[in-house]
């Protein structure tokens, strides 16, 4: 049976599947990325993992993998296949397209951009299914972004498009990461939410879940703080369905999780803001935590199977 490897690598965890022809998730497997033993050894646990699942291909189906795809976080240069720079997994330069590929024995491996690759399964098979342009936002410990155009994700001059949680929104405000103050992310991500929730009901370990909580039970205070998150996402969104006017704005991550408590007051949010610019449709991520191991695996079809762009248009999980 014809099949994919497919391997989604977070800060904390790795997703892994292998992936029939017609999209089924034919097995899969989780495990600790292991970022506390350093850079070196996350990347080798990766090669390990991936050359696991190539066996287990073996043994159940016969064959080996025809292919493999790896989504991985942080800047990545997807032509060359160069993982250029994480700062949670502590890597720089790693040619990983090209360890991979040693390491299966030769096989085509595409290298994406997690979100990128999680933009890509929601986009074609998932919630933005049929829609030309679209924009996918995971709100998890940062905010970052996917912009889908005829079926692609567009990964820009140099691997650093759709980072929407960098948008300034609040001029002057909190410090970020990236060297700027004010970002989107620093505000509107579910890390934000916990913090700002933490800090305002005096449980240090309170989370943005609790807080979505306590907004459901009419907490005044968790209305405020889950209200100032909800701005600020409007803001960064509506400026950037002002730049790429996507048919649908697809809202994913651990904060969406809350469902009708973020997105009726988002929709709500966004609608005052829009002016001249056209309404999108704003829905939630359909595939939830499988969507960057998807990706990976639709990465994967794509270099062995380039005569549909939605190819492959279903999948079973």
């Amino acid at each position: 049976m014809k099949h994919v490897i497919a391997l989604d690598v977070g800060g904390t965890g790795m997703k892994a599947a292998l992936v029939g022809a017609d999209g089924t998730l034919l097995h899969q497997a989780r495990r600790a990325t292991g970022r506390e033993r350093g850079p070196d050894a996350v990347v080798a646990d990766i090669l390990d993992f991936a050359a696991e699942l190539r066996a287990h291909g073996v043994r159940q189906y016969g064959e080996a993998a025809s292919a493999a795809g790896v989504a991985v976080p942080g800047i990545v240069d997807e032509a060359e296949g160069v993982a250029v720079y994480a700062a949670n997994l502590g890597w720089r330069d790693v040619p990983l397209r090209a360890l991979l590929t040693e390491r299966l024995g030769g096989v085509p491996v595409a290298l994406g951009h997690d979100v990128r690759a999680g933009g890509l399964a929601e986009g074609r098979i998932g919630a933005g299914r049929g829609a030309d342009r679209f924009l996918f936002v995971p709100l998890g410990t940062g905010i970052a972004g996917a912009i889908g155009i005829d079926g692609r994700v567009e990964a820009g001059a140099h691997g650093f498009a759709g980072e929407i949680g960098h948008i300034v929104v609040r001029p002057q405000g909190a410090p970020c990461p990236c060297g700027q103050r004010g970002c989107l992310e620093r505000f509107a991500s579910a890390a934000a939410v916990s913090e700002a929730w933490a800090a305002a009901c005096g449980d240090p370990d309170a989370d943005a879940a609790d807080c979505a909580k306590a907004v459901e039970s009419g907490d005044v205070r968790a209305r405020q703080v889950w209200q100032d998150a909800v701005d600020a996402l409007a803001d960064g969104l509506v400026t950037a369905l002002t730049l790429l006017d996507p048919r649908a704005l697809i809202i994913g991550g651990g904060l969406a999780e809350a469902g009708e408590t973020l997105f009726t007051p988002l929709r709500e949010a966004v609608r005052r803001r829009v002016t001249f610019q056209k309404l999108p449709s704003l829905v939630p991520a359909a595939l939830g935590d499988t969507a960057g191991c998807l990706g990976a695996g639709l990465l994967a079809w794509d270099l062995i199977d380039t005569t549909d762009p939605s190819y492959p248009s279903e999948v079973t999980t």
